[in-house]
């Protein structure tokens, strides 16, 4: 039997890949990126408390605020570390979705190589702008892999997203949608728990995800 990667030789459990696609561009400042700091260290600690998710859920962390910046490649959750994340800069979208793809390309060929079992990746989108860089041809791509199964993209503004160009990005089945607030604490609460369902299911089973009217509504664009 292949091994492959280091990180398998122990752990063989069916992967449940997601990437946190961060906007920490400079209108992300003060407020706004504490609270979802604050975020994301409530989602680590909720996963962690899920015995099955803990061994199954990987985290990548990609941000775009001035340069797309690659803060955590795939790493299991026990030994994650949550950021603190920081802004500055435009809002390199175009830029910042293409390196999502690429990383989630690249973790699926690791596991494939070591013979891990693994879920549909996820890519999890917040932003509260819009693309200052050229996001068309990214966009493209994402609509025509996300349609193909190669990953599950989902697309989050907060108040001044421009959500125009995010139902142009996001597939049309699944819109992007408006943070209430700036409640990320509930945002990433959802998070955990859709993820947790996805790392105790079985293969091939329809799961129905936590509802998401308590943090978020459907933007229409």
């Amino acid at each position: 039997m292949a091994i492959g990667l280091p990180e398998f030789a122990s752990n063989r459990e069916k992967r449940c890949p997601v990437i946190l696609l961060v906007d920490t561009s400079a209108s992300m400042s003060g407020e706004p990126i504490g609270e979802l700091n604050r975020g994301l260290a409530s989602f680590w600690e909720d996963v962690l408390r899920d015995a099955q998710a803990s061994l199954s859920i990987e985290v990548a962390i990609v941000t775009f605020g001035g340069q797309v910046t690659t803060v955590q490649d795939f790493v299991g959750i026990q030994d994650f570390q949550p950021p603190t994340l920081t802004t500055s800069g435009n809002t390199p979208m175009g830029q910042a979705l293409e390196r999502a793809m690429d990383l989630v390309e690249a973790r699926k060929c690791g596991y494939k190589d070591s013979e891990i079992r693994y879920f549909r990746p996820w890519i999890f989108l917040i932003t509260d702008g819009a693309p200052t860089d050229s996001w068309q041809m990214a966009a493209q791509r994402l609509r025509e892999e996300e349609a193909q199964n190669r990953f599950l993209f989902f697309a989050v503004g907060v108040e001044g997203a421009n959500f125009s160009t995010l139902s142009q990005i996001a597939p049309p089945d699944r819109p992007p949608v408006h943070l209430k607030g700036l409640d990320f604490r509930e945002m990433f609460v959802w998070l955990s728990s859709s993820m947790k369902r996805v790392s105790n299911s079985k293969s091939g089973e329809m799961l129905d995800l936590p509802p998401i009217d308590g943090w978020a509504q459907i933007n229409p664009g």
